[in-house]
């Protein structure tokens, strides 16, 4: 057999000769927008079906492969991460006799609207090039990595929303943590200062919990890689040098795990110090997924808690529904709430397929890392509009609503006190009380190593995986407030 040099020198000119004659290789010419030249990513090495964790047991069988990422998502909806965030706040507090959404809802709804992403992009490589299964054998499993990406994305958010992440950070910058700065590195106190629900989702689904087994939920690479919204560490992520946001992916802590996904799928590295690599392609569609959910899902919401009108968001949605039958449908229905839900859907329809052109019709720059946009904010007018209006009322209307701003503040008081009681505790365990607290804490979360960020993290493993009610419990049962009762 030649040598791979020698291989790959001959690939790459079938591959250009091919390129220059489209009209004699038809069969060829689509897929070779997804060859990489240069530094652009290739699909063949962004889809793998190889396990974190379980990497010997790897089947590179394609036929094998396929069912892979199905069982990533099986894995996943039956987790207890992922139950838990049934107790865990959307946007609004945990709902008396109106339901409203919660974190497990609308990472199943995301999940959906994920998978149609995805498989309408393999609808569309497959009717230009229908061998396109035998270039790519992975190409078709896009959307079951999409949608069990989505139903991953909100994994690593504390209680009480963001306001969780919002209330670690502060005990750090500005709380009893901040005297913990000299006992950690630069690196690792910017992971701490901005503490990121994005990375602690990958700590999460690859950490090797005490007791769980080394490769715990282990997800293929490809799933993993496409959680990764914000693909860098967090001091590259807090000094703007990430060419998408001022978040961050991975700590620390799992950098070393990250740097062995993206060498394996074959991620652009866009600097090494600070750590940032250019996303994996199917980011873009876990993170339009997440964009039309939560800013369609938001209205409907507010309707039934009579924040907004219905007319309100009736106009809101109009806009976005591309049915011109639409108002006519809408009279013949009397119920406003089936209204809005006719609404709903027509809108997520509407944005789910510009999403997926745009998607398509950008993949040079997707596959280069030269997209730096989310999709929802680049989707033609006059859908662009419409989606910053509803961003606008949003903002307005419903985040600043009352009962959403309580429970931020009450995030910031229950996240901050159980970070007051534990991490002390933890950290220097020397009297009787610091044990009992102690004794609190799960044995997968304790860690064996001594050094204060790693102690620091197995307080925040158990902090941040608390649903809001039992974190509330929990605060009044430390503080005093409640008494516990033996059952």
């Amino acid at each position: 057999m030649l040598p791979l040099k020698s291989r790959r020198r001959i690939r790459f000119y079938l591959e250009t000769t091919i390129a220059s004659f489209p009209r004699i290789f038809p069969r060829k010419a689509l897929v070779l927008r997804f060859i990489r030249r240069n530094n652009m990513m290739q699909w063949e090495k962004l889809l793998s079906a190889k396990r974190w964790g379980s990497e010997d047991k790897y089947n590179s069988d394609p036929t094998e492969a396929r069912s892979e990422f199905q069982r990533d998502y099986d894995r996943l909806i039956f987790s207890s991460p992922f139950r838990r965030l049934q107790n865990k706040t959307q946007v609004f507090p945990l709902p008396g006799s109106i339901f409203v959404h919660n974190r497990l809802t609308h990472s199943l709804e995301v999940a959906s609207v994920g998978k149609s992403l995805g498989r309408m992009f393999y609808n569309h490589l497959q009717s230009h090039d229908p061998r396109v299964d035998e270039t790519l054998p992975l190409i078709s499993e896009i959307g079951n990595i999409v949608s069990a990406a989505c139903l991953a994305h909100d994994l690593g958010n504390p209680a009480f929303g963001h306001s969780g992440e919002a209330a670690i950070s502060h005990y750090f910058t500005d709380g009893e943590g901040s005297k913990y700065q000299n006992d950690v590195t630069e690196a690792q106190w910017a992971d701490l200062t901005h503490f990121e629900g994005n990375a602690n989702a990958i700590r999460i689904l690859t950490h090797p919990y005490a007791g769980k087994g080394y490769g715990s939920f282990a997800l293929t690479y490809s799933t993993l890689a496409a959680i990764a919204k914000y693909p860098c560490e967090s001091l590259a992520g807090h000094r703007k040098a990430n060419i998408y946001t001022k978040k961050y992916g991975f700590f620390q802590s799992e950098q070393p795990g990250f740097q062995k996904i993206a060498a394996e799928l074959g991620l652009s590295q866009v600097s090494e110090s600070p750590l940032v690599y250019k996303r994996h392609p199917l980011v873009y569609l876990v993170e339009a997924a997440d964009d039309i959910c939560y800013n369609i899902i938001d209205l409907e919401d507010a309707h039934r808690l009579k924040i907004l009108s219905y007319q309100e968001v009736e106009a809101l949605l109009l806009a976005l529904c591309n049915d011109p039958r639409m108002e006519a449908r809408l009279a013949g229905i009397e119920d406003d709430d089936a209204k809005i839900g006719l609404l709903r859907a027509k809108s997520i329809s509407t944005l789910i397929g510009v999403c997926s052109e745009l998607f398509i019709n950008e993949q040079e720059a997707i596959l280069n890392g030269d997209f730096n946009a989310s999709l929802i904010d680049r989707i033609p007018e006059p859908h662009r509009s419409a989606m910053k209006e509803i961003e606008r009322i949003s903002v307005q209307k419903i985040y600043n609503y009352s009962s959403v701003v309580q429970i931020e503040v009450a995030g910031y008081k229950v996240m901050g006190g159980l970070l007051e009681e534990f991490v002390p505790a933890y950290l220097y365990n020397n009297s009787h009380y610091t044990r009992k607290l102690v004794d609190l804490i799960p044995k997968q979360f304790i860690t064996t190593r001594t050094d204060t960020y790693s102690k620091i993290q197995t307080v925040l493993d158990f902090v941040s995986g608390m649903t809001d009610l039992y974190a509330v419990e929990l605060f009044r049962k430390i503080k005093g407030i409640s008494f516990p009762s033996i059952s």
